[in-house]
């Protein structure tokens, strides 16, 4: 059973935005600290961002200022607004749903290429 379902992913030129999206069953989202990860060709799975139940948010140094995360409790839904990207932003980029009863959860992935 998929339990969080990414979208939003795709080719872009450097300098431009891209948002992905993640929604997740309300049991699981409203529950769990929300996180996108990343990981490109020959690298290890990296943290790019992530929100609290409450809002508060952590990013990687490499996207301070460039990348926001956010969440619509609304909609059960996660977003990454990507701006400013870089070639070294191209990675698949996973949805995370970390639960406080320490279940975790991963999405299918999504490919974000930046490259002219």
């Amino acid at each position: 059973q998929v339990q969080l379902v990414e979208s939003g992913g795709g080719l872009v030129q450097p300098g431009g935005s891209l948002r992905l999206s993640c929604a997740a069953s309300r049991t699981i989202f409203s529950n769990s600290v929300m996180g996108w990860y990343r990981q490109a060709p020959g690298k290890q799975r990296e943290l790019v961002a992530t929100i609290t139940i409450g809002g508060s948010t952590n990013y990687a140094d490499s996207v301070k200022g460039r990348f926001t995360i956010s969440r619509d409790n609304a909609k059960n839904t996660v977003y990454l607004q990507m701006n400013s990207l870089k070639p070294e932003d191209t990675a698949v980029y996973y949805c995370n749903a970390d639960h406080r009863f320490g279940f975790k959860y991963w999405g299918q992935g999504t490919q974000v290429t930046v490259s002219s």
